[in-house]
């Protein structure tokens, strides 16, 4: 079976499947492995979070019309190049040499404690630091290489299912 042919409802499960299976082994490092994530690791499992609801939600609808799917497909879209922002942030702080960068600063519990919303952001992103520590690889690949892989597939994966052309129905 092609998935490329399966339903709006099948190909958004399946996204979903992905994201939880995504994040379930990312949390299995973490207390398994013992690898703490740093802020940016833990906005991209923030992204994969929206990212997944937004395809289960479009799975539990399953849209009839064009314009729904698409309405769909964008906005795990978003949720998915939001998600390619920071995890391409994190591998570009990965790459940078070490003496070019500072502190990624404090926890992140300490940041959301003594800062606002968007100064807690704004220092995420711009911190380095402990986010430039490769603590796992795969394939050559460090996590939020691999993040940044994920969330490009995926927000292709929710383009194509949301803005594909689809065929009469049939009844069996």
């Amino acid at each position: 079976m092609n998935p490329l042919r399966w339903s709006f409802r099948a190909q958004f499960l399946l996204g979903f499947l992905i994201c939880v299976a995504l994040l379930g082994y990312a949390i299995y490092l973490q207390l398994h492995d013992g690898l703490e994530p740093c802020p940016l690791c833990i906005f991209q499992r923030i992204a994969f979070a929206a990212l997944g609801v937004m395809f289960l939600l479009g799975a539990l609808h399953a849209p009839r019309g064009k314009g729904a799917r698409k309405v769909y497909g964008f906005l795990a879209f978003v949720a998915a190049a939001a998600g390619i922002g920071v995890a391409g942030r994190h591998v570009w702080v990965q790459v940078m040499p070490r003496d070019a960068m500072s502190s990624c600063g404090p926890p992140l519990s300490f940041l959301s404690e003594t800062m606002g919303p968007f100064e807690v952001l704004r220092t995420v992103l711009t911190g380095t630091g402990d986010c430039g520590n490769v603590d796992w690889r795969f394939l050559g690949l460090s996590m939020p290489m691999w993040s940044l892989v994920w969330f490009m597939l995926l927000a292709a994966w929710a383009l194509y299912a949301g803005f594909r052309a689809r065929g009469p129905r049939k009844l069996f």
